[in-house]
């Protein structure tokens, strides 16, 4: 195959990307998480108009993420890699326009299965994030990639933050009315993306061929962790991500449980990490990362992730909201220490042709410990109790310090532009 462009708009070098051009991207990371986040408050709501026992509701809500999950995890890397060949462009508004689809199907339902259907088709085109970290990469020296990172970090914790109260307020319309809003949204966005995004990924960057092989998802989380220079950075990011989906999905069960919390309470709570992770990756990360370095501020972002994580699970044991909020606290603060120069280091360590498969598989990898995080978590604190999860989950993140340094001997070799697609070293 060719490798000629599929858009004439082309950034020329990364050093040349324009100040619009970050601010697309970045106002379309925040437009996609707050699209994907308004549905939070009404989901359940929704699927209770097609359960016939309530007590099966929260078996159909985790079947359904579980679902969006693996479409997602099964389409990712392919989309990844589709972007290596035919660059970052088409492939982000063949996945804002599939999201917006998925969506629509969510608010029309008139069935339990079409809204299966409609999570199925967003997860096959739910590489939107994972694209645009690859654009990021095309388009930052490796100097920038850690602070450009921290601010795409940032902007998505906004959208984080602004959709579920947008959702919430918006149900007062009915329940549908946050699911079409967020059609709308990535709708508008994919028409602005077709006008005025440019393409970022030069064509002599380019992969040359795409065989039905590398679209096989396991083949290319398995080429991803074959690669020397990338396979701990890899484990080490499953390693965060893993805690963080059982922290995710436990997290207002032992809110009610042990405070009888309500959900305005658990939404401040949110709000709270929202905040702290804004200020940490948006206005923070750039400064600490040139002061004290990626690896160093990684390790320290994996302790204090555990110490989060002990004190949360230790509400089950002492009800007490000052100690949940010190635990949130500096569970925000650990993921906004670690999560920007992480992701830089991945991107840095990544060939100009390899960023797409790069980030599609390690959107797979985190979207595997989705589907597993929560079932565990669930089981843990069913089987032994509320702290059982987070206790586990600080074991792992302190593992993650080990994995880092076992990463560390090779990011240093990773630091060269360009380096050809395939090199293992």
């Amino acid at each position: 195959m060719d490798t000629t462009s599929n858009d004439g708009r082309i950034i020329d070098a990364p050093a040349r990307a324009s100040r619009f051009t970050l601010l697309f991207v970045l106002f379309t990371t925040f437009l996609s998480v707050m699209g994907i986040t308004l549905v939070i408050p009404v989901l359940p709501f929704i699927i209770q108009q097609y359960v016939g026992n309530t007590s099966q509701l929260p078996v159909v809500v985790s079947w359904l993420t579980a679902t969006y999950a693996l479409c997602q995890c099964i389409a990712a890397p392919a989309l990844g890699v589709l972007s290596d060949r035919f660059g970052r462009r088409p492939l982000l508004l063949l996945c804002l326009l599939g999201s917006a689809i998925g969506y629509l199907l969510l608010g029309i339902g008139g069935a339990l299965w079409v809204l299966f259907v409609g999570r199925i088709i967003d997860g096959l085109t739910g590489g939107d994030i994972s694209i645009l970290s690859a654009y990021i990469g095309d388009v930052s020296t490796p100097s920038e990639r850690g602070k450009r990172f921290g601010q795409l970090g940032g902007i998505a914790s906004i959208g984080l933050i602004f959709g579920p109260v947008i959702g919430g307020l918006l149900a007062s319309l009915g329940y549908a009315a946050p699911l079409y809003l967020s059609a709308a949204i990535l709708l508008a966005t994919t028409i602005w993306g077709f006008f005025a995004m440019p393409e970022s990924l030069q064509p002599q960057h380019r992969t040359t061929h795409v065989g039905f092989a590398d679209l096989n998802p396991l083949k290319q989380i398995g080429d991803i962790l074959a690669i020397k220079r990338l396979r701990w950075l890899l484990v080490t990011s499953v390693v965060y991500a893993f805690p963080f989906a059982m922290f995710t999905s436990e997290l207002a069960v032992l809110a009610i449980d042990t405070l009888a919390w309500t959900p305005e309470s658990i939404g401040l709570l949110l709000l709270v990490i929202g905040g702290i992770d804004i200020f940490m990756q948006a206005v923070l990360s750039g400064r600490l990362i040139r002061r004290f370095g990626e690896t160093r501020l990684i390790m320290s972002g994996f302790v204090c992730e555990a110490i989060s994580f002990i004190l949360i699970g230790g509400v089950a044991i002492v009800p007490s909201p000052v100690l949940l909020f010190v635990g949130v606290a500096c569970f925000a603060i650990g993921g906004g220490v670690l999560e920007p120069p992480l992701n830089g280091l991945i991107s840095a360590s990544a060939g100009a042709d390899e960023q797409g498969m790069v980030q599609g598989g390690k959107q797979a990898l985190r979207a595997l410990s989705q589907i597993a995080g929560p079932l565990l978590a669930g089981a843990l604190y069913m089987q032994i109790g509320g702290e059982a999860p987070y206790w586990l989950g600080a074991i792992v993140l302190l593992l993650g310090t080990i994995t880092m340094q076992l990463a560390t001997p090779h990011i240093a070799r990773s630091q060269i532009p360009q380096q050809s697609h395939g090199s293992n070293d």
